[in-house]
């Protein structure tokens, strides 16, 4: 971006490649992150709501933040400048993982890349099997594409200055900076009194919300607002604050799903599979709320059927609760795979091929009046040959010793 930002005419070609890296580099951050909170979920289930709510939080923070001074910087700068200010996230995020304290592998076999990648496969296709993965991401889908994106015709009917309110760039930029506001209020009232709802409650009043959080949009584009004394402009921050908190709401129970259905081992990839089910469902809800509008001719200059598209829009989201059987009543601080599906295949493949030698560090009493002298007692290793064919190590920590008085 500072690339782009530095060109006096940068061309198409140029500005497509620099988005793309962007996008790109943004994408490689996230999944890394979605790694960590997915393992972290597995290890600690407990505290995977709370890992969503800081997530959430801090999201909701950089939204304020950034479209707070966007408008700001663009009056100042301008576009490209703006965009090369994008280089400083980019550079703190790159300085993260330079400071980020892991433990390395050594003596890495990279020839072995491509059987891991054919092992991740086989185990992403062994969980996408199981049902209780396969059900909660066909409703996950289902409840995305279902809940229309109309927000092009709604950003039209803003700034149109015969039938709209005519909003002003700058001042849709605040709303969405206010609205993020709620965004952080939702965050905060999911942290201290929802995360430990099951998930298909949590779900149910997310949809259910959700739909009636729609009906202010209903209310703005009606003008019933003006009838009753609330300027467009408030009217407008305040639909926008109260759908963020609800989208806010719905959207992290769906995370923390997420985060306990990634088996151990391939918590970044599969957790990335699944971030790629929600953008193709959040794609697809952009073309039906496109083939909407367009079939019910809205455009840039018309919007006499917008009511009708945001009251469909409305509808449209209770549609998902049909299916919501599909996704699991448990609590969202309990595991929700198998518990055969939650051991390391690594480990678990050892101790199958016998290849694995498990050692265990025992402490040895000195108490002579509860454990009589016994020569074989007395040695310093003994080692145990188990039916399997694997070998067993007990190492005592201390030499037993007998005191005669």
């Amino acid at each position: 971006m500072l690339t782009l930002s530095l060109q006096t005419n940068p061309g198409i070609v140029a500005g497509i490649v620099a988005l793309t890296a962007q996008s790109t580099g943004a994408a490689m951050a996230d999944v890394t992150l979605d790694a960590l909170v997915a393992q972290n979920s597995i290890t600690n289930p407990p505290l995977a709501s709370d890992m969503q709510s800081l997530c959430g939080f801090s999201s909701s923070v950089g939204s304020l933040i950034g479209f707070s001074i966007s408008g700001l910087l663009v009056h100042l700068m301008g576009a490209q400048g703006a965009l090369g200010l994008l280089s400083i996230p980019s550079a703190l995020v790159f300085s993260a993982g330079i400071l980020l304290k892991e433990s390395r592998v050594t003596d890495f076999d990279y020839k072995q890349v491509h059987k891991k990648f054919y092992k991740a496969v086989q185990s992403m296709g062994a969980t996408l099997k199981c049902p209780e993965v396969w059900r909660p991401c066909v409703y996950l889908y289902v409840s995305l594409s279902l809940s229309l994106d109309i927000q092009g015709g709604m950003f039209y009917w803003f700034t149109d200055r015969l039938t709209g309110p005519a909003f002003s760039e700058e001042f849709i930029g605040a709303i969405y900076a206010i609205g993020s506001v709620g965004s952080l209020l939702g965050v905060l009232l999911y942290q201290t009194a929802l995360k430990d709802c099951n998930f298909r409650s949590m779900l149910l009043w997310g949809q259910v919300l959700s739909s009636l959080a729609g009906m202010l949009d209903l209310v703005l584009v009606t003008r019933l607002n003006t009838k009753i004394g609330i300027p467009d402009y408030i009217f407008a921050v305040i639909d926008s604050a109260v759908c963020q908190m609800v989208g806010r709401l719905q959207w992290l129970p769906l995370l923390v799903l997420c985060s306990k259905l990634c088996p151990p081992g391939i918590e970044g990839t599969f957790y990335a599979l699944l971030m790629s089910i929600q953008n193709a469902g959040l794609l697809m809800s952009s073309w039906w709320g496109g083939l909407l509008l367009h079939m019910l001719n809205v455009t840039r200059t018309e919007f006499g059927n917008l009511w009708a598209v945001v009251l469909i829009r409305n509808i449209s989201r209770l549609l998902p609760l049909v299916l919501l059987f599909l996704v699991p009543q448990s609590d969202q601080n309990f595991t929700l795979l198998p518990a055969h599906m939650l051991q390391d295949d690594e480990s678990s493949e050892a101790v199958k091929d016998g290849s694995g030698c498990a050692q265990f560090s025992v402490l040895v009493a000195d108490d002579s009046s509860c454990h009589p002298c016994n020569g074989d007692a007395e040695d310093d290793r003994m080692k145990v040959i188990d039916d399997v064919g694997y070998d067993i190590e007990l190492i005592p920590l201390m030499n037993k010793t007998t005191t005669v008085g």
